[in-house]
């Protein structure tokens, strides 16, 4: 990791001003339709590029054509175990997009779904960090989210009781149960209405069987 690199690790470090992630179940709501493909993501970056210094693998599905004819081919692999055609952007030895220049993406009105997609508040709303991902970790931990009533605060507790069953039964799930944190957090916004059920005064959990049921339905439809 280079000079440039720990410094900004620093600033990170440094700012510790909250950042508001707007009201939960507005973000919700807008996050649930962008999984679904209804729409990409909002996120209110500013200057912040962590996760495109953050060592991903983005990939880009054949059909996003104006994206393809703005990278490089030699910067671009077959994406393994995916659909004939997709392939992967990879990122430089300090771990960034080689599409970031000068701390701009130099495609971004034409940067590919998955960037579009992206947004590091499903960390915050899962309770989770990224993982090895440092830079994003420290920005997820500054986001706030608001709540319009109560609703909004159970529907963030379901999140969060959701990500931490997921991790603490791993072991009982058929499908193709999540290989990092993001997906972690992605699968556990898709279950989340199972723990909606959960008793609040006693913060008890849903049955096992009926959250395992309902997670491995979902795993089953993303298997190849």
């Amino acid at each position: 990791m280079n000079d440039d690199v720990k410094l900004f690790d620093v600033v990170e470090v440094a700012d510790q001003q909250e950042l508001p992630a707007g009201t939960f179940s507005s973000w919700l709501g807008r996050t649930r339709a962008a999984l679904a493909g209804e729409n990409g993501s909002e996120v209110p970056c500013g200057d912040c590029t962590a996760c495109c210094r953050s060592s991903y693998f983005i990939h880009i599905r054949p059909e996003e054509t104006e994206t393809l004819a703005r990278i490089p081919e030699e910067l671009l692999f077959a994406a393994p175990g995916q659909p004939e055609g997709t392939v992967l952007l990879g990122y430089d030895e300090q771990g960034c997009c080689p599409m970031l220049v000068d701390d701009k993406c130099t495609i971004y009105r034409h940067r590919p779904m998955t960037c579009r997609s992206y947004d590091c508040r499903v960390f915050t709303a899962a309770g989770i960090s990224a993982d090895d991902k440092a830079l994003i970790t420290r920005h997820t931990q500054r986001w706030k989210f608001d709540y319009a009533g109560v609703r909004d605060r159970r529907q963030h507790l379901a999140v969060q009781r959701a990500a931490k069953f997921l991790s603490d039964h791993a072991k009982s799930f058929t499908g193709k149960f999540p290989g990092n944190p993001t997906q972690l957090a992605i699968l556990a916004i898709e279950v989340h209405d199972v723990f909606l059920r959960c008793d609040d005064a006693t913060e008890t959990q849903p049955v096992v069987l009926e959250v395992v049921s309902a997670v491995n339905e979902l795993l089953e439809q993303t298997r190849d």
